[in-house]
């Protein structure tokens, strides 16, 4: 039978045998944090701590700006010795909390609470929103947004994401290796909330081990029946082929459920929420605990890094903390990414902080790297076309915005565009199509 999957996409090497054995282990605390008040899609959030104030772990050092917007706490207990604007991965300036450690770990008051599934789903939202939680699987979107559909679109089904088609990546694989029964909670939580009685746990078959660890895992606890009508609820682990963009959300509602979202579209225009496997944790976390979100796991990767590792690591570390834990580069690197080699951004400098979005720090040796400064014209070969998963032409896309008619770029559905990069994958000519409809998104408005 054959695999669920979609129309397009690639198959670039994954190169996930690098760091896929290394078991997830607690990275050092370090002696200095550095929290950004905009880690999500939507308004940032603003300082309610001052410099010299005590903080501790847990605490909330920012409120949220508007309603698409989480807040954001403090992942150490110290001292705060800075307010100001530092970059981030992106190279933007951002507002950041700097926070000294004392060392002593010390947390704030938490609520533990171990009939969480008994909570009401207003209850299980507002656990959802104090934690903080967004979309970990690098769109950072508010959880809580997705949680609060309008009533004309009601949802029924909910997908896991455990995909992770980025190449290098394997932090969401360990984790449904080493949590699986924790993201199942996870899961049913959102189904409570959301009242729905399906759920889709999506993996691709590249991961055996993980699809047979999530599979126990629910033969092992049985699914409580959530709607007014009783009905008794399912959850199913698939697999899928191994095809990227095949975690994309409307590549995996379409390979799923069949359902097509419109263009300009949300998955809910489809009735499905989709979550990612570590943000299904954190809502786990947040219904059982009382834990906001001040750490996830980041792979730590690629030729260039000593020493391979999936680090759970605090909010706010400096990526030159994680390298340096991780034994330095073998050699000199020649780039070094936030996330992976596909949808990454390459940094500048290391003196920037993991946020609640890092899913990866890939370090490419020198060699790995192609140094140009000009590219080819397009020359009509039509293979950007071809793998296109939201059937785009992405050659016309990038020819509009060379030539400065981003206006035009709008009519072949430019912010329909998701930039996962196939079609610079594919590109003879080298050209940086991705970057050029950036380019022209940054130019006009929807």
């Amino acid at each position: 039978m054959a695999l669920a999957t979609f129309k397009g996409g690639i198959h670039p090497p994954d190169k996930k045998d690098i760091a896929k054995g290394s078991a997830i282990k607690e990275a050092k605390s370090p002696q200095r944090v550095v929290i950004p008040l905009s880690q999500h899609i939507g308004a940032p959030c603003k300082p309610i701590v001052s410099i010299g104030k005590e903080v501790k772990k847990g605490e909330v050092i920012g409120e949220p700006g508007g309603f698409v917007s989480a807040p954001v706490h403090s992942s150490v207990s110290g001292k705060v010795i800075a307010i100001a604007e530092f970059p981030n991965a992106m190279g933007r300036m951002v507002n950041s909390v700097v926070i000294e450690n004392d060392g002593k770990e010390e947390w704030t008051s938490l609520k533990d609470n171990p009939d969480y599934i008994k909570l009401s789903a207003d209850e299980l939202k507002e656990k959802v929103k104090a934690a903080g939680i967004v979309g970990m699987g690098g769109a950072a979107f508010p959880t809580l947004v997705k949680l609060s559909p309008p009533k004309e679109k009601p949802i029924d089904t909910i997908i896991i994401n455990g995909t992770e088609c980025e190449p290098y990546l394997t932090a969401d694989y360990r984790l449904m290796l080493e949590k699986s029964s924790d993201i199942v909670e996870g899961l049913k939580i959102l189904m409570r909330i959301l009242g729905v009685n399906k759920g889709f746990i999506g993996i691709e078959n590249n991961k055996p081990d993980a699809i047979e660890a999530m599979k126990q895992a629910v033969n092992k606890s049985p699914l409580p029946t959530f709607t007014k009508g009783g009905q008794g609820g399912i959850i199913e682990v698939c697999g899928l082929e191994v095809k990227y963009p095949q975690g994309a959300e409307k590549m995996l509602i379409s390979a799923l459920t069949g359902r097509k979202v419109p263009p300009r579209g949300l998955p809910m225009d489809v009735r499905v929420v989709v979550q990612n496997v570590g943000t299904a944790l954190a809502v786990y976390e947040a219904a059982r605990y009382g834990k906001p979100l001040i750490e996830r796991v980041v792979t730590v990767t690629g030729e260039g890094i000593k020493n391979p590792a999936n680090l759970m690591v605090k909010i706010g570390t400096l990526i030159s903390d994680i390298v340096d834990e991780c034994g330095g580069f073998k050699n000199s690197a020649g780039k070094v990414v936030s996330g992976g080699p596909m949808m990454g951004f390459a940094l500048s400098t290391l003196d920037v902080p993991v946020t609640k979005g890092t899913s990866g720090i890939l370090v490419i040796p020198e060699e790995g790297v192609v140094h140009t400064e000009e590219y080819g014209p397009c020359i009509r070969c039509g293979r950007c076309i071809d793998i296109c998963p939201m059937g785009l032409m992405p050659s016309m896309l990038s020819i509009l915005s060379e030539k400065g008619h981003y206006e035009d770029a709008k009519e072949y559905n430019l912010f329909d565009c998701f930039e996962c990069g196939s079609c610079a994958f594919v590109c003879p000519s080298k050209r940086p199509i991705v970057q050029l409809v950036r380019l022209a998104k940054s130019q006009t408005k929807p």
